[in-house]
């Protein structure tokens, strides 16, 4: 990742931002490890809440599908890695959640916004997910994602890498 991205003009075609972040179970993941593998990596807000805890939930149980494609699956939030452990235990999830408290991939990719709920105006992770291809570039990009159907879609164009 360089100092100089520049987030919001994140597109198709675009050379994905590299990070190294922690997982709850102890490893560090690297993107750019992935080199030669698709991989979707999905940002979301916070650990063991609805809509996070529904979309860890559907890409755990969609993981062997992508797998069988060769595509990684990784989920960030600004969480701990001790938050990432206790919300894989407690739910059952089997995909690899990174934790990202200095938010280096989130504003790598752009997805640290100004958001609003119930009135009131705050920042936060923007869920968004990035598909990657092999040559570790963007491929496609969610902004704004609503949960349920989503996973579904992002499953579909991984097959059409």
């Amino acid at each position: 990742m360089t100092a100089e991205t520049d987030s919001n003009t994140l597109s198709a075609g675009m050379p994905a931002p590299d990070f190294t972040l922690p997982t709850g179970d102890g490893r560090r993941i690297t993107l750019s490890d992935l080199s030669g593998k698709p991989a979707v990596v999905y940002f979301y807000p916070k650990d063991d809440t609805g809509g996070c805890t529904r979309q860890a939930s559907e890409f755990s149980a969609a993981l062997p599908e992508f797998e069988a494609l060769g595509v990684a699956v990784v989920g960030i939030s600004p969480d701990t890695e001790e938050s990432h452990a206790k919300f894989a235990r407690k739910h059952g999830l089997t995909v690899a959640l990174l934790a990202d408290p200095d938010r280096e991939a989130i504003e790598a990719y752009g997805v640290w916004a100004q958001k609003s709920m119930y009135g009131k105006t705050y920042i936060g992770v923007d869920r968004s997910t990035f598909l990657i291809g092999a040559d570790g570039r963007l491929v496609r990009i969610w902004r704004k994602v609503k949960v349920p159907g989503h996973v579904a879609e992002v499953l579909e164009a991984a097959r059409a890498l």
